[in-house]
């Protein structure tokens, strides 16, 4: 089977977005815990990867190793099956912008989908990350130290050095980037298509260290709960507004208004079946 061309890809998501309205409350929350575990996964890896080298000797080199591990996260998201808020800001609205569902469904299913990123994101954390010793606690030897570092470094980066306008506009260049990855995967008939189309953006998102909600709701707790010092709770809810914010406008103004206008403004809206087509599972994001 050939690759979707961008019309096609477009008539895709827009199903795609509408048919995440028609689960229960329940199956979506499972879904995107799932797709919050599998983020703070990637998150995980990459701090694990680029912990330890000096940027006085390596240079940028850290965070382009950061970023190639990252994309773990988004092939599990996308070829596993589930739900990311920050793939959903795209899909879901869509499919409204053609007239499958309304604003409300909208709202409803983001809220959802956010609520189970965070449980999922929060969890592998606290068991997974800080709980197992693979990120130490504060003075640690050995590879615990060091990733220790590494993640309080990133930490303190996104939610106390960084201007509220730089976390909001490092959420809208970082969902652009995501979406267009979830955009892209929609091309590809193989795994290893939709792995290629993803690996590139998500990539070049972690290596300019913009802002993605579901990672920091990975970081920043993960760093409180390893003991990172003028780190609280307030300055988290915050970087989280502003980069889900952020997000939301990437998502929906650049890209899913961008191809709406494209290639689906003067289609007519079809409702979606409520069966899962083939393949489905792998487009969820």
């Amino acid at each position: 089977m050939s690759d979707r061309q961008p019309p096609e890809m477009a008539q895709v998501a827009s199903e795609t977005g509408a048919k995440k309205i028609h689960r229960t409350w329940d199956r979506v929350l499972v879904s995107a815990f799932l797709g919050g575990a599998y983020i703070a996964f990637g998150a995980l890896v990459a701090i694990t990867v680029s912990s330890g080298l000096d940027p006085a000797t390596w240079g940028t080199l850290p965070t382009l190793f950061m970023g190639a591990a990252f994309t773990l996260g988004l092939v599990l998201v996308l070829v596993a099956g589930s739900d990311l808020a920050t793939g959903n800001m795209l899909l879901v609205p869509l499919g409204a912008m053609q007239g499958r569902l309304g604003m409300g469904d909208v709202a409803k299913n983001l809220t959802l989908v956010l609520l189970g990123n965070l449980v999922g994101a929060v969890f592998v954390a606290y068991f997974f990350a800080v709980s197992t010793g693979v990120i130490g606690a504060p003075g640690a030897s050995g590879s615990a130290g060091l990733t220790h570092d590494r993640l309080a470094a990133i930490a303190e980066a996104k939610a106390l050095h960084e201007t509220p306008w730089q976390v909001f506009l490092r959420g809208v260049g970082c969902n652009w980037l995501v979406c267009l990855a979830v955009w892209m995967s929609l091309a590809a008939t193989t795994v290893s298509g939709k792995v290629l189309a993803i690996f590139l953006p998500v990539m070049a998102f972690v290596a300019m260290g913009f802002d993605h909600v579901v990672a920091n709701m990975f970081f920043l707790p993960a760093s409180i709960f390893a003991g990172v010092p003028d780190l609280g709770w307030g300055d988290v809810v915050l970087n989280w507004l502003l980069a889900g914010v952020g997000n939301l406008v990437g998502a929906v103004v650049f890209v899913a208004t961008s191809y709406w206008y494209l290639f689906l403004r003067d289609e007519p809206a079809e409702q979606p079946s409520r069966t899962p087509v083939g393949g489905e599972a792998a487009e969820r994001a």
